[in-house]
């Protein structure tokens, strides 16, 4: 889930982006171990969705009409994989740069035998503008984004308000705006980016932070940092209109 940083001549893969300007991430170049590298084979033609596909109909593309859900950068996967599968009446499209992670996660489905999951690999503003139809979906999810905690890099935060009033559209009216990290800082200027966004209102009340809902995983990552003594922040904002 959450993005560490890299060296700032990282270079960043073609295929992933089509987008030029200030990126909110750096392509890492992890390698993928041999059980991620086989999965990705086998079952990225099944579950693997690409710029290509266009704008997708998501009922064709899972086979019916369900809640669905996008989680932008799942990191590992390992916790959308464990929404899923803890939700088979649902259904679940991730988007993730760093092939080792959609390896991990594609390794995920099959393990688990989950068939509703798909995968993008390229920048979520791609598929946000490109790939999804409005009013779509249920729920999106933005959990531990890097929080690019230096001064000078917070313009690179995903989290902006012209990114949340595009996440907004493909929302369904109800429809459910996730946010969590573990930095503060972040936490303060994602609450001064929702309070100031059109068309949501916070589920807790005016400038309140959300406990964990049970249906988000803990991940090994959030352990970590809470037996360091880091907080974790959730912010639950829906759609008004």
């Amino acid at each position: 889930m959450t993005e560490q940083n890299t060296p700032k001549d990282a270079a960043v893969d073609s295929s992933v982006t089509t987008r030029r300007g200030i990126r909110s991430f750096v392509l890492r170049q992890g390698r993928m171990t041999e059980g991620q590298k086989k999965a990705y084979e086998r079952s990225w033609p099944v579950y693997g969705l690409t710029r290509e596909h266009g704008m997708i109909d998501p009922r064709q593309v899972f086979g019916r009409e369900a809640m669905l859900n996008l989680e932008i950068g799942f990191g590992m996967g390992k916790s959308l994989a464990d929404m899923a599968e803890a939700a088979p009446e649902q259904d679940f499209i991730g988007v993730e740069v760093h092939l080792a992670g959609v390896g991990a996660l594609l390794k995920e489905i099959e393990d688990r035998g989950l068939d509703n999951v798909r995968v993008y690999r390229i920048d979520a503003n791609d598929v946000i503008d490109l790939c999804l139809p409005d009013a779509c979906l249920d729920r999106v999810m933005v959990f531990f984004p890097d929080p690019w905690h230096k001064k000078r890099h917070h313009k690179r935060r995903l989290v902006q308000p012209e990114f949340v009033q595009r996440l907004r559209h493909k929302l369904r009216v109800g429809g459910i705006l996730h946010l969590a990290t573990d930095w503060e800082n972040y936490a303060e200027h994602m609450m001064e980016v929702m309070n100031g966004s059109e068309g949501f209102a916070n589920t807790q009340g005016e400038s309140e932070y959300s406990p964990r809902p049970e249906d988000r995983p803990i991940t090994k990552f959030e352990q970590r940092g809470e037996r360091l003594g880091h907080g974790v922040w959730d912010l639950l904002f829906h759609r008004t209109n």
